[in-house]
């Protein structure tokens, strides 16, 4: 008699590490390319439309910026992958004066909590050319939030659908968000810098950086995400009025 193996008819899809890592990677190159687009940061000629998260979406369409972000991430995701990153931060900075106008802080909480380091990787807008990573030193100042601890009691999973509604309603508020953030009205420059622990395996690509902090800052919280094993926290600082 031939015999069929049922599933349970309440299981959930288990995410992996790898699956986990995958969304998280994901959520930052469709965040990242949204915030280059809507800060300004390149002419919208640069940007074509594509749907995601059941969302419009501008992501970049130069060579050289899909090419550098493409080198970002894979690092990324391998640091991931070794749980061995903390935070990825974009920065936004006067291309004239180096001085940090913006920080968006994307917090990665998992069961690790060890001494950490800042690396970076940087690209120069409104120009034909980009630099290469920059040189620094310093450990972070700024105020976040906690590591999670382990659960006294394990959570349902999550399913991707979940997960998915919980990324899109992050990238609709990073999105209105902009409404309040002082213009950018000269030419910057961005850096994408990562928080890892200090065994993590750093690449001649990237070196070790100050946390570029905002000074005279405003911070604002933002929405957070989970997967099964990741959960990511957002705020934006952004500088104030000078004359203040």
């Amino acid at each position: 008699m031939m015999q069929q193996q049922q599933r349970p008819t309440n299981s959930r899809n288990q995410i992996t590490l790898r699956g986990s890592t995958k969304i998280i990677v994901e959520f930052f190159e469709y965040c990242i390319n949204s915030l280059l687009f809507q800060r300004g940061l390149y002419a919208p000629e640069y940007f074509k439309m594509t749907k995601k998260y059941g969302l419009n979406m501008l992501v970049t369409n130069d060579p050289e910026v899909k090419s550098h972000m493409r080198e970002i991430l894979k690092q990324v995701e391998a640091w991931l992958m070794a749980c061995k990153v903390e935070k990825l931060i974009l920065a936004i900075k006067s291309k004239e004066t180096m001085t940090v106008l913006e920080r968006w802080q994307f917090d990665i909480h998992n069961t690790k909590d060890q001494s950490s380091t800042f690396s970076t990787s940087t690209k120069t807008t409104n120009t034909d050319s980009f630099s290469r990573p920059l040189a620094g030193a310093g450990q972070d100042t700024s105020t976040t939030a906690p590591s999670l601890s382990s659960p006294s009691k394990p959570k349902p999973e999550k399913t991707e659908k979940e997960i998915q509604t919980e990324i899109q309603a992050i990238l609709r508020q990073i999105t209105a968000s902009v409404s309040f953030l002082p213009m950018l009205d000269e030419k910057c420059t961005w850096t994408i810098l990562c928080q890892t622990e200090k065994d993590a395996e750093v690449p001649a690509t990237w070196s070790d950086a100050d946390p570029h902090l905002v000074h005279n800052a405003e911070q604002v919280k933002l929405r957070s995400f989970s997967t099964n094993l990741h959960k990511i926290d957002a705020l934006v600082a952004y500088r104030l009025n000078d004359d203040l």
